[in-house]
């Protein structure tokens, strides 16, 4: 029999609960996420909690953990005072690029100059889009949620995506995940790639019966 370790979340501090989440939920897509402020300065960040959480209306999430004195960090600030802003899927190729963005770079630094990274402007919002990205979600804040003294929960309506030419069929907006090449965030400093691969197909119940019936019959 499997044992199992159980960990009572209210007996743990918080940095406690932080490994054991980040540790057992893996692995995590990055959000790379580009804001504007009120005064035109562009900022970019990465953030691994982050997923879709539906498609009609297409939603995504990002939580957002702010300074302990409830100063806002200037994503959660820039986006509060704009309601804009543009995910950015991470692959293998933008890694170093991306670590760049998460210094802790005061307000009038553009982490995109530091890191070297190409833009444009947005198309659908005003929030700049990095070019050397496979995929760029341009978002509209739909709803924020504080979870806590510094922490919340951004959803953002997506109003349009970019996605690298190569990679996508415009006629049947087939995905190829492998030139995707998107990495994910494991626990601590770990991060991981996505070209291991397989699928797995849900079975009909009634295609589920007849497995159920010619793996009795093979038994008898």
């Amino acid at each position: 029999m499997t044992e199992h370790t159980h960990f009572d979340f209210a007996k743990l501090n918080e940095r406690e609960r932080y490994k054991l989440l980040i540790g057992t939920v893996i692995p995590r897509p990055i959000a790379l996420v580009t804001t504007v402020s009120t005064d035109g300065l562009p900022n970019a960040g990465p953030f691994s909690f982050f997923n879709v959480l539906t498609h009609d209306p297409a939603i995504v999430a990002i939580g957002v953990e702010n300074y302990s004195d409830m100063r806002f960090k200037d994503t959660a600030r820039n986006i509060r005072e704009t309601g804009e802003f543009t995910v950015h899927i991470c692959d293998n190729a933008l890694v170093e690029q991306m670590e760049v963005c998460a210094i802790k770079f005061g307000p009038e630094i553009d982490e995109m100059e530091e890191a070297g990274l190409a833009t444009v402007p947005g198309q659908m919002v005003r929030s700049p889009r990095i070019l050397a990205a496979p995929a760029a979600l341009e978002c509209r804040r739909h709803t924020t949620l504080q979870v806590g003294p510094a922490r919340e929960i951004i959803l953002g309506e997506v109003l349009g995506v970019y996605v690298r030419s190569d990679t996508v069929n415009p006629s049947n907006l087939h995905i190829d995940q492998h030139l995707m090449d998107a990495v994910g965030r494991m626990g601590g400093h770990t991060y991981t790639r996505t070209r291991d691969q397989f699928d797995i197909k849900t079975l009909t119940p009634q295609e589920w019966e007849s497995r159920k019936d010619k793996s009795k019959a093979a038994a008898e």
